[in-house]
């Protein structure tokens, strides 16, 4: 077993995941990349070496198939034995009108957003429960507490995502497990590139990475259960 904390990580060969691993390591974490682009979970896991020369193990999968969930958890307990956190940051969005939406998008966003979350997490939970001291942490968004305009399945999605995350808290934090979720705002990636914010009114990768951190080193007898995460100042430029 490795003698240091594990942290599996979806969506993490770019953005917000990315950041949240390098964050991590740095911090002296293992983490489990999960991303659907080896060239990217290979970059993410190089630039973990460069920073931090913390252990990485890279995990080609694809959320929307069952078997590949189950795999993620399978391979990262071959390997290092343990899961201490996991971080169910992938996600999709298709913004558009909903008339405009095709079946094959919704479930698309159906499964990655909240499907796949609720799969990974059941089968990591009997192992992050062994650690009495781990952590769930969903990286939602502000779409998870407001109406969006062109982002109705996308909202529904992440307003779904904090009703589990709220009531599997409420089951698990007897055992030592924080669950914990982060609202973010607009934040600069892939994701939010075709929206019309302006780059530099959005947060950063960073930002989301730094929160995550910060609820995890709280005291143990406190948990930040919800997180928003907002521009201070939406009109300074970053």
């Amino acid at each position: 077993m490795l003698n240091q904390p594990v942290a599996i990580i979806t969506g993490g060969s770019r953005g917000i995941g990315r950041s949240i691993a390098l964050k991590f390591a740095k911090e002296g974490m293992a983490a489990a990349l999960v991303g659907t682009d080896n060239s990217a979970l290979q970059e993410t896991a190089d630039l973990i070496e460069k920073e931090s020369g913390q252990p990485t193990l890279q995990i080609q999968a694809d959320l929307r198939e069952a078997q590949q969930i189950t795999s993620i958890v399978d391979q990262t307990i071959a390997e290092w034995g343990r899961i201490d956190v996991l971080v169910n940051n992938a996600g999709i969005m298709y913004q558009k009108p909903f008339s405009e939406l095709s079946q094959d998008e919704i479930q698309e966003m159906l499964d990655v957003n909240l499907r796949a979350i609720m799969f990974l997490t059941q089968k990591a939970l009997p192992h992050i429960r062994k650690q009495e001291n781990g952590a769930i942490m969903n990286i939602a968004s502000l779409a998870g507490k407001n109406p969006v305009k062109n982002g109705t399945v996308y909202a529904a999605t992440k307003w779904a995502l904090r009703g589990f995350a709220a009531s599997l808290m409420m089951e698990v934090r007897q055992d030592d497990v924080r669950v914990v979720t982060i609202f973010p705002g607009s934040v600069d990636t892939d994701l939010n590139r075709q929206s019309a914010l302006q780059r530099d009114t959005m947060l950063q990768p960073e930002d989301v990475a730094h929160a995550a951190y910060s609820a995890l080193v709280v005291d143990r007898r406190a948990m930040m259960s919800e997180i928003d995460l907002r521009p201070s100042n939406p009109k300074r430029k970053s």
